[in-house]
């Protein structure tokens, strides 16, 4: 296979295979067969394409084989009339009967419908993550802490509770949106920093996944302009992605956020995202995303890296923890008290974590760490942790700043 033709598949499965599956579990009502057909379509796509060429549009192709993919199963399994009549309506290429949720877009309704108040949240957000992105269970168990064989076994449990308890493809009325809101939004916030800031691989950047957790926030926020919460999210997305340009050299090597070029960052996403902030904040109903963005903004509009108010930020910080009692939040809290007080007062806060055993296998613990005690001249201790941070870190992006910050103090 050419070089052209994988980066043109790896990237039709990236881009295109939410989007199908949306659309296949749309029409099936089965979530494994959906999986398991898309699979079939993209194997074969890797027999076809080398020969035929890649198709004018990867996603309509992948759509129809994995559809027809689907309904030669069904016709397999076939038992009774019922069953045929069902694979012959998979052919018909009918236009989606929209509810009265006002949904249209495919891989939205796909959230809406992982985020059915009977499963678990976390199981929510992860099966949305999993089917909706493309992310690996890999992936996922890393956004959220925990082991991958963890992480499996919750996505095996929340299928199988789809399956039995018969859970359809279908959102609610839009009157009552509101109670899968909050998975909906951690699904779309984990969406995008995986885009940010991917978990492992080669580039830190992966813009597609960044891109789309946009632009169903846009959608989300155009159906519930109302919900403070929800503009907070989109405005924390646009706020962070103004910077996205700038977080890593022409090496590819991650660049810390003092040291970016604040001339490279996106202002008129960060106009939109601090009016659609300010917008939320009228509304007077504090929460995450809302707090979160407003850290984000303290970052985005300080003209220079020694105007940042960081005093600001670790008070919002503070009241962050009061929404998400976060051992993460208390980290980035440690930075912004360093930052604001010394970076003693930080490392005292470090220290906690780590004596604690927060956060095992989190390379920005020891990578924080060992920028504390690079700033106290500790130089030793921060080797130390610069070499247990590189051990745990998942990109490639990553490794290489951290070697750098350890060449620089050996």
């Amino acid at each position: 296979m050419t070089t052209e033709l994988d980066a043109a598949i790896t990237r039709a499965f990236r881009e295109e295979s939410g989007q199908v599956i949306a659309t296949l579990i749309r029409v099936t009502g089965d979530w494994d067969l959906a999986e398991e057909c898309l699979q079939e379509a993209f194997a074969l796509a890797l027999r076809t394409w080398p020969r035929d060429g890649v198709p004018a549009k990867p996603g309509a192709w992948l759509t129809t084989a994995a559809r027809n993919r689907a309904t030669d199963r069904i016709r397999r399994e076939a038992v009774g009339a019922a069953k045929l009549r069902e694979a012959a309506e998979l052919n018909v290429p009918a236009e989606p009967d929209w509810d009265e949720s006002g949904v249209h877009d495919d891989r939205l309704r796909l959230i809406f419908t992982c985020c059915h108040p009977a499963l678990p949240l976390e199981g929510q957000v992860a099966l949305a993550l999993r089917t909706l992105a493309g992310l690996t269970t890999a992936e996922i168990a890393r956004a959220f802490l925990v082991s991958e064989a963890t992480m499996s076994q919750r996505l095996v449990r929340v299928k199988r509770k789809i399956r039995t308890a018969g859970i359809p493809y279908r959102v609610p009325p839009a009157d009552l949106l509101p109670e899968r809101t909050a998975a909906v939004l951690g699904m779309l916030y984990l969406l995008f920093n995986e885009g940010y800031s991917a978990s492992a691989g080669t580039d830190l950047l992966r813009p597609d996944l960044s891109a789309e957790a946009i632009r169903l926030a846009r959608i989300l926020a155009s159906l519930m302009p109302g919900e403070p919460e929800v503009l907070g999210l989109l405005a924390l997305l646009l706020l962070h992605d103004a910077r996205r340009a700038t977080r890593v050299d022409a090496q590819g090597t991650l660049v810390s956020l003092e040291d970016q070029d604040r001339g490279g960052w996106n202002t008129a996403e960060i106009a939109e995202g601090t009016e659609l902030l300010e917008t939320a904040l009228r509304h007077g109903v504090a929460g995450q995303y809302q707090i979160q963005a407003a850290i984000a903004a303290c970052h985005a509009t300080a003209a220079r890296a020694s105007d940042t108010d960081w005093a600001q930020i670790a008070a919002l910080y503070g009241e962050l923890l009061r929404f998400v009692p976060s051992p993460v939040v208390e980290l980035n809290r440690a930075v912004a008290v360093a930052m604001a007080e010394g970076p003693e007062a930080g490392l005292e806060l470090v220290d906690k974590l780590t004596a604690d055993g927060a956060l095992p296998g989190y390379h920005l613990l020891p990578a924080t760490r060992a920028d504390l005690l690079r700033r106290l001249d500790r130089l030793e201790e921060a080797a130390g942790a610069y070499r247990e941070a590189l051990a745990l870190a998942g990109t490639d992006a990553e490794r290489a700043y951290l070697s750098g910050k350890l060449a620089e103090i050996s």
